[in-house]
């Protein structure tokens, strides 16, 4: 296992003690998606997520660290679902609904 896909285990494996047990790697061995819309990359030694349009960087190398604050955004974004969200799931459900191409 390479320095990229250790820090992503890394950080679900944090995630998950924190309660964060939906989160999953998308198959590139770098991202980890946490919910609709919010990711998280390894990539040049720091964990970056992107919320939306938005993209944050935790200025360290530390899964825990990174997992504090991504796991209290996701709780934060439960409670009060953005408005992008809802018209990313829509676009979702209606790629869903059309079906493979």
């Amino acid at each position: 296992m390479g320095e990229r896909e250790g820090a992503v285990a890394a950080l679900r494996a944090e995630l998950a003690r924190l309660g964060v047990t939906d989160a999953c790697e998308i198959g590139d061995g770098v991202t980890l998606s946490v919910w609709l819309g919010l990711v998280v990359r390894f990539r040049d030694g720091f964990y970056r997520w992107q919320e939306g349009q938005v993209r944050q960087r935790h200025l360290g190398t530390d899964p825990t660290g990174c997992a504090i604050r991504v796991a209290r955004r996701y709780a934060e974004l439960q409670t009060d679902v953005p408005l992008w969200w809802e018209g990313l799931a829509k676009v979702l459900r209606r790629d869903a609904a059309q079906g493979p191409s």
